[in-house]
């Protein structure tokens, strides 16, 4: 009498050619993205701080995030552009929720490579070149955050407001109209200062 032994063996793995094909194409993917957007996060960070360093860490921080959520990511739901500028604009967040404990973060910063003098030169830069945009950002000090952050998304790192409006997590339309207040009240505000003078 033979007995049916159920068989505790897993199915076997899909060949490795086929694992890198699409890994190789994964990684394809992702440096195309990065490629085109990191000179644009760059000056994101750059309009916020004018710390060399600063600037060049937020940048790896966000591509290192958007790396490892690379998978999550789903065109049907937004640009590529949208979505890096989400994760950027939450590691800006988490920065500056991290500023107000500085000294428990000196100790993890310990380990940073610090910046050859060309790429530091090539920051000081970028940090200079985006002194406009910072200027923009202390007039929209006023604003609320929601409309501060759109406003920035659109107006200063040139987001479409579609794009924007899934980087901040809300609908399009709800956009449109903020943004719309929001300049309407800046316009107020740069009148009010103009009569001043």
């Amino acid at each position: 009498m033979s007995e049916t032994v159920e068989s505790t063996e897993r199915p076997p793995s899909p060949p490795p050619k086929q694992r890198t094909g699409a890994a190789g194409a994964a990684a394809a993917e992702f440096e195309r993205i990065y490629r085109a957007q990191v000179d644009a996060v760059t000056a994101f960070f750059a309009r916020r701080s004018a710390e060399p360093q600063a600037v060049a860490d937020l940048t790896a921080d966000t591509f290192v995030q958007a790396i490892t959520s690379f998978g999550t990511f789903d065109p049907r739901r937004g640009t590529p552009r949208a979505w890096v500028f989400g994760i950027a604009r939450r590691v800006y967040a988490a920065h500056c929720d991290a500023a107000t404990h500085h000294r428990d973060r000196v100790q993890r910063m310990a380990g940073r490579r610090e910046l050859d003098p060309d790429q530091f030169e090539e920051l000081v830069d970028r940090i200079d070149a985006q002194r406009a945009g910072r200027d923009l950002l202390v007039q929209l000090a006023d604003l609320p955050e929601s409309d501060r952050l759109l406003v920035e998304l659109v107006d200063i790192d040139g987001l479409k407001v579609k794009e924007a409006a899934v980087a901040l997590g809300m609908t399009p339309g709800a956009a449109r109209m903020r943004l719309m207040r929001a300049r309407t009240r800046l316009r107020g505000t740069e009148t009010t200062k103009g009569e001043k003078k």
